[in-house]
C-alpha cells in the first residue's frame, strides 16, 4: 500500500498538478493599486536632521573603535556615509539596532552631548525607510510543509482526533526561533515514509478497524512526573494519587487487557490501583512490597500487574491507572522528602519510598464485536449508503468534503476522481469502509494537504511583484493565528476575493482574533519564541531540588502561555510582558513561588505580592531554562533577555576564553557566590568586554533559584545582585531590570515585531524587511503597543499580502 501512494505523491508532484495553479492575468493597474494600499505610509514620525551632519558624529565617535585597522565587531565605519545609509543597509541596520538598544558607544567610551545619537539613528532610519518606498521589496519563500504541530491540529480540526505526531514525524528543525521556517524544512526519503506511517495510523485511528488485530501498545511514564500523595494526573478519580493518564485510541468494540509495571516500593506492603476508562472504573488491583522487585523476562524492574480482560467500545478515551490514596496528611513529607518522582526516588535509593508507576501496556483487541458510532466517525461518514448502489455517491459526498478542508481550496474534478481510485482499491479489498480509509489515507500523503504551494499568476516575470492570490492568502491569515487551515467562512471570503481588500481583511483578522483557536499564538509562537520548549531539557539536581517535577515544569510553561494569551484575548499592551503585577497559578505553582490563597488544579489570575516579580520576569518557565542543574546562571540569564526579547545578542566568547567553572568556587574558607565567582572572571579584560553587558542582566534575576523560587542567601552568604546596566542605570532586582528595559522599549518592541513577521510568514526577517518592521512599530505605538495592532499590522503589510516572483517564471 506505501509503494501505491507514494508513487501517487510522485505522479502528482511531477505532472504539476499544477504546482502553481494558474490564475489570471493581472493587469498593470491591478498590480499598481494592490502596491500603493500598502506601501503609502511615512517614514519616521518627524523630519530628522541634516544627513551629512549625523556623518560627523559617526566619524568623531564611532571611526574610533569601528575603523580598518581595530574592526571592533567585525566592522569598519571608516568609509560610512549617513547621506548613502541605504546604499550599505546592512550595516546601517547593524547600526540601528545597537544605537537603539542603547548599547553604542559602549560603557566608558566618549559619548556625544545631548541628543546626538538619537537624532543619529532617527536620520539613519529615515534615510533607509525613504529609499525602501520606491525599491518594495516583500520576499519570497519556498513551499511550507505541514509541521508536527500543525499535523496535530489539523488532524483534529479534520477528524475530531488527538494525536501525538512525534510517534511519527521527527523533531522540526528550528530556524530563527521557528520550527515553521520554510528554507530549512527538508523532505527526504525517510520523513516522506513517516508521513506515510502516520496517515495510515490517523486513517485507522479515525475510521476504525472491525478486524483489528489484536496488539499491544505501551505507555512509559517520564521519571520526573510527580507521584506524591498529593499530586494526581489528568482525568484520575478523586482520591488517587500519581499513576499514568493517557489518550489511547480502540480500534473495535472488544475486550482489552491493561498491564502495569512498578518501581520501588521499599518499606511499603499494599496499594490499591485504580484502573479506569474516561472516568469509569474497570478494575481495582493489589500492588505488593514483593511485585515492584520482581524482574520480568525482558529485564525489566517491576513484573507487569494484569487485569482480566475488559470490554470497551472503540474510539479515542482516556485510560487512568492511579493508586488510591491512603495517607492523608502533612507528615507525608517528612517521611518521604525526596519521594515524588522516579528520579527522586532514585535520589533516596535504599529509604522507605512510595511505589511508582513506570509504565501502562493496554493489549486488544480480543473477540471483537464491531465498531461503535465515535466522534471521528461522526466527523467522518455524513452519509451512510443502505445499498451498493448508494456507495460509491455517498463515497464521493464523503472524500470532496473532507478533501476540501484538507487541501484548503476549492476541488477540481481531478482531485476527486484520484482518491476515488483509491476509495475502489480498498473497496474491492474490504468494502466500502476499507475503501473510505484507504482514500482518507492517500488524501493525508498528498502534496495539496503536506504542501502550502501558492500560486503565481500566468505569464508573470521572474522578480516582478503580486499579490498573493487571496486563497493563498486564507491559508497563510489561518496558519497564522490558529495555526490550522482557514474555515468555511474564511474560504468562502477568499473564493469571493474579498481577501483582497484590506479593510476586509483587517475584519478577519479580528474576528479570528476573537475566537478561541487563537491560543495557538501561545501555544505556538509566544512557546517557540520565548523558547519554552527548552524546559524538557531542565533537570534541576534531585538532592537539591527534590520538589521539581514534570507537572510543575508543565504548570510553568502553562503559565507564560496563559500569560500570553491573556495578552491576544484582551488585546492588552505588549509592554505588559515587562510591566504587569499580575500572572497565572495553579495551587502546585502557587505554593512553589510562596503565593497564598490559591487552590485546586484550576489556574488563576493573581497579583504578583509587592516588590519580588514583574512580568516575564518572574515567570518559573524564563527562570528555569536559564540555570544549570545545581546553580543559577546569570549568564544565561543576561544572554536570554539580550537575544530573546531585545534581539541583540551578545557575540560568542573568544577561543581559548576560560569557563566560570574553572574560576574557583572558594575563597580561603569560604564558598563564594555566583556574583563572586563572576566578579573574578571579569576581572580578566577580554571576558570583561561582553560580560560587562550580560551579567548585570542575569544578577538582577539572581534572587531567583534554579527552579524560580524566591531567595536572599546563596551558599548561606547574603546575595549581592547590585550591578549598572549598560545605559548606566543602577539595577539589583528583576522590576529594576524591568524597568531599565522599559526606558528603552523600541528594542523590544521592534524585536517582537520581527519574530512575529518571522512565524506568520514562514521565512526569516531580512534586511530589506527592517522598513516595514519599524512601520508596523510606529503604528503600533500610536494603539499604546496593543497586540492586535501589531498582529494586523503584519497581516495587512506587503511581506504578508505580496510576494515576488521566482527566479524561474512558471508561465
Amino acid at each position: 500500500m506505501k509503494y501505491v501512494v507514494t508513487m501517487a505523491i510522485v505522479s502528482a508532484l511531477l505532472a504539476g498538478g499544477d504546482r502553481h495553479r494558474i490564475v489570471p492575468p493581472l493587469t498593470h493597474a491591478h498590480q499598481q493599486a494592490a502596491l500603493n494600499s500598502s506601501l503609502s505610509t511615512s517614514a519616521t514620525d518627524k523630519s530628522s536632521a541634516p544627513a551629512s551632519s549625523m556623518t560627523g558624529v559617526v566619524q568623531e565617535y564611532c571611526v574610533r573603535c569601528h575603523n580598518d585597522r581595530r574592526l571592533r565587531g567585525d566592522l569598519s565605519l571608516e568609509n560610512f556615509s549617513v547621506e548613502n545609509a541605504a546604499t550599505k543597509a546592512d550595516v546601517s541596520e547593524r547600526m540601528i539596532r545597537k544605537l537603539r538598544a542603547g548599547m553604542m558607544p559602549p560603557p566608558g567610551a566618549r559619548r556625544p552631548e545631548g541628543d546626538s545619537l538619537i537624532t543619529l539613528v532617527e536620520t539613519l532610519e529615515e534615510v533607509v525607510d525613504e529609499a525602501a518606498k520606491s525599491r518594495p521589496a516583500p520576499g519570497n519563500r519556498p513551499f511550507q510543509r505541514v509541521n508536527r504541530a500543525e499535523y496535530e491540529r489539523v488532524v483534529a480540526q479534520l477528524f475530531d482526533l488527538q494525536v501525538d505526531a512525534s510517534r511519527w514525524l521527527p523533531e522540526d528543525q528550528i530556524s530563527a526561533s521557528f520550527d515553521n521556517v520554510a528554507d530549512v524544512q527538508v523532505l527526504s526519503a525517510t520523513l516522506m515514509d513517516a508521513y506515510l506511517s502516520a496517515a495510515s495510523d490517523v486513517a485507522r485511528q479515525a475510521v476504525g478497524q472491525s478486524d483489528a488485530p489484536t496488539a499491544s501498545h505501551t505507555y512509559s511514564n517520564d521519571p520526573s512526573v510527580s507521584q506524591h500523595e498529593w499530586e494526581t494526573v489528568e482525568g484520575a478519580p478523586y482520591g488517587t494519587r500519581g499513576g499514568v493518564s493517557e489518550l489511547h485510541t480502540f480500534p473495535a468494540d472488544g475486550k482489552y487487557i491493561f498491564s502495569l509495571g512498578f518501581m520501588s516500593g521499599w518499606g511499603e506492603r499494599f496499594h490499591d490501583i485504580d484502573v479506569s476508562v474516561d472516568g469509569e472504573q474497570v478494575a481495582l488491583l493489589r500492588y505488593s512490597a514483593s511485585t515492584g522487585r520482581l524482574i520480568d523476562f525482558q529485564g525489566r524492574l517491576g513484573y507487569p500487574m494484569r487485569t482480566d480482560s475488559v470490554f470497551v467500545r472503540a474510539g479515542q478515551r482516556r485510560v487512568v491507572a492511579a493508586f488510591v490514596r491512603q495517607n492523608d496528611g502533612p507528615y507525608e513529607d517528612l517521611i518521604r522528602p525526596n519521594d515524588w518522582s522516579l528520579s527522586g526516588t532514585e535520589a533516596s535509593y535504599g529509604t522507605t519510598s512510595l511505589p511508582h508507576v513506570m509504565h501502562l501496556t493496554i493489549e486488544g483487541p480480543h473477540e471483537s464485536t464491531g465498531i461503535s458510532e465515535t466522534p471521528s466517525r461522526s466527523r467522518i461518514f455524513s452519509c451512510r449508503p443502505t445499498s451498493q448502489e448508494e456507495e460509491r455517491p455517498c463515497a464521493e459526498r464523503i472524500i470532496g468534503r473532507l478533501a476540501s478542508q484538507a487541501y484548503r481550496r476549492a476541488l477540481e474534478d481531478r482531485d476527486i476522481e484520484a482518491l476515488l481510485n483509491f476509495y475502489d482499491q480498498g473497496t474491492s479489498e474490504g468494502g466500502f469502509e476499507l475503501g473510505i480509509r484507504t482514500a482518507i489515507e492517500a488524501m493525508l500523503v498528498s502534496p495539496y494537504f503536506l504542501f502550502r504551494i501558492e500560486s503565481e499568476p500566468r505569464g508573470i516575470e521572474a522578480g516582478e511583484i503580486f499579490p498573493v492570490d487571496d486563497i493563498d492568502l486564507a491559508s497563510r491569515l489561518s496558519f497564522f493565528i490558529w495555526g490550522v487551515g482557514p474555515d468555511d467562512r474564511l474560504l468562502s471570503a477568499a473564493r469571493e476575493n474579498r481577501l483582497s481588500d484590506p479593510d476586509f481583511l483587517e475584519g478577519e483578522t479580528l474576528r479570528m482574533l476573537a475566537d478561541p483557536r487563537s491560543e495557538s499564538l501561545s501555544t505556538r509562537f509566544a512557546h517557540l519564541w520565548l523558547r519554552l520548549q527548552d524546559l524538557e531539557q531542565v533537570q534541576p539536581d534531585a538532592f537539591w531540588f527534590p520538589n521539581y517535577s514534570q507537572q510543575l515544569s508543565e504548570d510553568m510553561r502553562r503559565e507564560t502561555e496563559l500569560f500570553f494569551n491573556n495578552l491576544v484575548s484582551e488585546d492588552r499592551s505588549l509592554l505588559e510582558l515587562l510591566e504587569a503585577d499580575y500572572t497565572f497559578v495553579n495551587e502546585r505553582l502557587a505554593d512553589h513561588y510562596g503565593f497564598k490563597g490559591v487552590t485546586g488544579e484550576e489556574f488563576l489570575r493573581v497579583n504578583y505580592p509587592e516588590g519580588n516579580r514583574r512580568g516575564l520576569l518572574g515567570h518559573g518557565s524564563v527562570l528555569a531554562q536559564t540555570s544549570l542543574a545545581n546553580r543559577t546562571s546569570p549568564v544565561l540569564r543576561g544572554k536570554w533577555v539580550m537575544e530573546v526579547l531585545l534581539g541583540v545578542p551578545p557575540p560568542p566568547p573568544p577561543p581559548g576564553i576560560p569557563d566560570l567553572e574553572e574560576t574557583s568556587n572558594t575563597e580561603g574558607a569560604r564558598v563564594l557566590t555566583t556574583s563572586e565567582r563572576m566578579r573574578v572572571h571579569r576581572s580578566n579584560p577580554t571576558c570583561a568586554s561582553c560580560h560587562n553587558l550580560i551579567d548585570p542582566i542575569g544578577l538582577a534575576l539572581d534572587h531567583f533559584d534554579v527552579t524560580g523560587k524566591w531567595r536572599t542567601r546563596e551558599n548561606r552568604m547574603l546575595l549581592d545582585t547590585r550591578g549598572t546596566f549598560y545605559d548606566g542605570t543602577a539595577i539589583s532586582t528583576a522590576p529594576e531590570l524591568a524597568d531599565a528595559l522599559l526606558k528603552r522599549p523600541i528594542p523590544l518592541v521592534r524585536n517582537f515585531t520581527e519574530n512575529l513577521m518571522t512565524y506568520a510568514l514562514g521565512r526569516r526577517v531580512e534586511v530589506n524587511d527592517q522598513p516595514t518592521v519599524r512601520r508596523i512599530a510606529r503604528e503600533a505605538k500610536k494603539d499604546d503597543y496593543r497586540l492586535s495592532s501589531f498582529i494586523v499590522g503584519v497581516v495587512l503589510s506587503d511581506a504578508f499580502r505580496m510576494k515576488q516572483a521566482t527566479e524561474v517564471a512558471y508561465n
